[in-house]
């Protein structure tokens, strides 16, 4: 599942840098304004947000891959970056439904699951039984120091 996600979120991230790509060259060379606003300065953002959202897509599918890769449950700041590209779709998701339509909606929702399901049910080893090694302690049993006996 982590193998589907991380190629989804490359296919993600490509193609929304390419898109605000081709945006920002549409706006340029029609040299369109949107409330007085510069076009070459609506180009050049629309070129950077498609990088910005690109890259961070591409962390993100990096972070699942690695999860893939190792055969663990993502921790800390890569399991933060999970549960903020589930926040991102499904903001877009609710976007895309009034927006695109339904097919858009569905597409954000797969992904958002993906992620969710991710998150939710991944611990990496399969057909392993929880032991003490999965606990806080670390699966020994931590002894109190005696104390030092008088002469």
């Amino acid at each position: 599942m982590a193998w589907v996600l991380a190629l989804v979120l490359f296919a993600e991230a490509l193609g929304v840098a390419a898109l605000n790509w081709i945006l920002g060259i549409l706006v340029d060379r029609q040299e369109m304004s949107l409330a007085g606003l510069d076009p070459h300065l609506m180009s050049v953002s629309s070129k950077i947000g498609g990088i910005v959202f690109g890259l961070y897509f591409a962390l993100c599918g990096l972070v699942a891959l690695l999860v893939a890769l190792r055969d663990r449950a993502p921790a800390g700041f890569g399991r933060v970056l999970l549960v903020s590209v589930a926040v991102v779709h499904a903001l877009l998701g609710a976007f895309a439904w009034g927006l695109v339509g339904p097919t858009a909606f569905l597409a954000m929702v797969v992904v958002l699951g993906l992620v969710v399901l991710l998150l939710m049910t991944y611990d990496g080893r399969p057909g392993e039984p929880a032991g003490p090694a999965d606990g806080p302690g670390g699966g020994s049993p931590v002894t109190p120091p005696t104390a030092p006996t008088a002469p």
